[in-house]
């Protein structure tokens, strides 16, 4: 496949959260998923082609290959993509390998586009429609004081104050 095509994309998938699912944990872990990600990269770079990795919230089967609407929810169950917009009745992998192809075409030509490589092509992530984010609380910063690590602004305004520049300090 490497020697016939100058691009070849995957889709960077939750490899993870699919072990949970105990109907599909062997099955995965039968395809070993990350040993074809690994000989694709390293037999496109010998043959001179580029690996494409989608992102892993890309909604690709939920979006429409003909016209571009997205589906906010589009169950597993639902083997055949039909969009409210524009009609077009596909099946759900076609679809969406018609949007994989597309993001291939808007990526640079530039780099492999593995994430290990230092000069990765620059791949658009659209947010899916269930992406979910997490926050982070924000990290203290280390000064003297508190023994967390927190100085409070007016903790810092008497700790200037006590001793000038022209007193030195005194040893015991």
């Amino acid at each position: 496949m490497t020697g016939e095509f100058g691009t070849v994309v995957v889709e960077d998938l939750n490899v993870a959260g699919m072990f949970r699912n105990r109907r599909l944990a062997r099955r995965i872990a039968d395809a070993g998923f990350g040993e074809i990600r690994r000989q694709l990269t390293y037999k496109t770079r010998r043959n001179g082609c580029r690996v494409v990795a989608g992102d892993r919230w890309f909604p690709s089967s939920k979006t429409c290959s003909g016209c571009g609407a997205l589906k906010a929810k589009l169950p597993l169950h639902v083997r055949t993509y039909a969009c409210d917009a524009c009609g077009l009745v596909i099946d759900r992998d076609d679809n969406a390998a018609r949007n994989l192809a597309a993001l291939a075409a808007t990526t640079a030509p530039t780099g492999t586009g593995v994430a290990a490589d230092q000069d990765t092509a620059k791949v658009s992530k659209p947010r899916g429609a269930d992406h979910k984010t997490r926050t982070t609380r924000p990290r203290r910063t280390t000064g003297t004081g508190r023994a967390g690590g927190a100085t409070l602004p007016h903790q810092r305004q008497t700790e200037t104050r006590d001793r000038t520049q022209a007193q030195a300090p005194r040893l015991r």
